[in-house]
């Protein structure tokens, strides 16, 4: 579990010569998520299946999310192919297990950790608004949740499908299912590899639930793409990362962004200091999530950015 480059054609002693973006564009259909598609992905008319198939397109090789925590051990990690496979298995379950389609939300309390950007693209896959935060009304409303054993005393509130991770080391079930709930690593697995969606997932789906406000696709992709723009991010970028995924701040800075610019995140749980220097240099980090100063923040609201705004990439010195 871009920008797209324009095909470039050449005739020589009347023979198609092929353009090496002509490789770019047939690795457009290696998704797992959707179909072949035309090119052209724009800010104005995509969603986030376009821009997960376009960062995919410059390489499935390539890492995406290299997870660590300190307190387990434990480290992860996906490349854009296996990302690929887990969110097409996770929106495979959202639209054909739980029944859930455009309109629908699922709340999302999960920590930091790398199955919770899965649950995030998956619901984006499948049209299905991602809802995160401390809202109990969100929970209350959602036509589902998924939640880690921190937080399922919270995700009982929910009156809809229950889903329960162990957020185990190689994703383990759990030793025993909480009640009331499905575990997710017993389910997941068996979904398909290949995910399409029943409707098509547009510029202005609904997309994400957060600090009071709600976002489409469109809306989400403009923002990650304008973002990346102004951190100067590309697919050289290995960004660090330590927060969490509770507020669309926290997700522009360590998601969509590095999605938009086709970069990767080293995301760190129960950060210990001590091992930070070390696993920057093995890691080849070369940005990371910080909070911005005033004058940084302003500048972001001055360049396309918004008010809350307070958290961003910065590069490392």
């Amino acid at each position: 579990m871009v920008a797209v480059a324009t095909i470039v054609t050449a005739h020589r002693a009347g023979q198609h010569k092929r353009s090496p973006t002509d490789a770019a564009a047939r690795r457009l259909h290696n998704s797992r998520l959707f179909p072949p598609y035309p090119l052209g992905v724009t800010a104005a008319n995509s969603s986030f299946p376009d821009l997960w198939r376009a960062a995919l397109a410059q390489g499935p090789s390539r890492p995406f999310l290299t997870y660590y925590d300190d307190h387990t051990g434990e480290r992860v990690e996906l490349s854009y192919a296996t990302t690929d496979n887990w969110v097409a298995k996770t929106a495979n379950l959202i639209q054909d297990e739980l029944a859930l389609s455009s309109g629908d939300e699922v709340a999302i309390l999960l920590p930091t950790h790398w199955q919770t950007p899965i649950w995030l693209l998956a619901c984006w896959a499948a049209g299905v608004a991602a809802s995160v935060g401390e809202d109990p009304a969100a929970v209350e409303r959602a036509a589902a949740v998924v939640a880690g054993p921190d937080r399922l005393a919270d995700a009982l509130a929910c009156r809809g499908e229950r889903i329960a991770l162990a957020l185990r080391p190689l994703g383990a079930p759990f030793q025993q299912v909480p009640t009331g709930f499905i575990d997710y690593a017993a389910v997941a697995p068996s979904q398909p590899d290949a995910f399409t969606p029943y409707a098509p997932v547009q510029a202005g789906t609904p997309a994400l639930v957060a600090d009071g406000g709600r976002w489409t696709q469109g809306e989400l992709v403009q923002d990650a793409l304008d973002a990346a723009d102004r951190w100067k991010l590309g697919t050289g970028s290995r960004v660090l990362a330590g927060c969490g995924f509770d507020s669309r701040p926290e997700i522009r800075a360590a998601l969509t962004s590095e999605l938009a610019a086709g970069a990767s995140l080293v995301l760190c749980r129960n950060v210990d200091p001590a091992r930070l220097p070390g696993r920057m240099a093995s890691e080849k980090v070369n940005a990371r999530v910080a909070s911005l100063g005033a004058s940084q923040a302003q500048g972001a609201v001055g360049a396309g950015g918004t008010a809350e705004g307070t958290l961003g990439v910065l590069p490392v010195d």
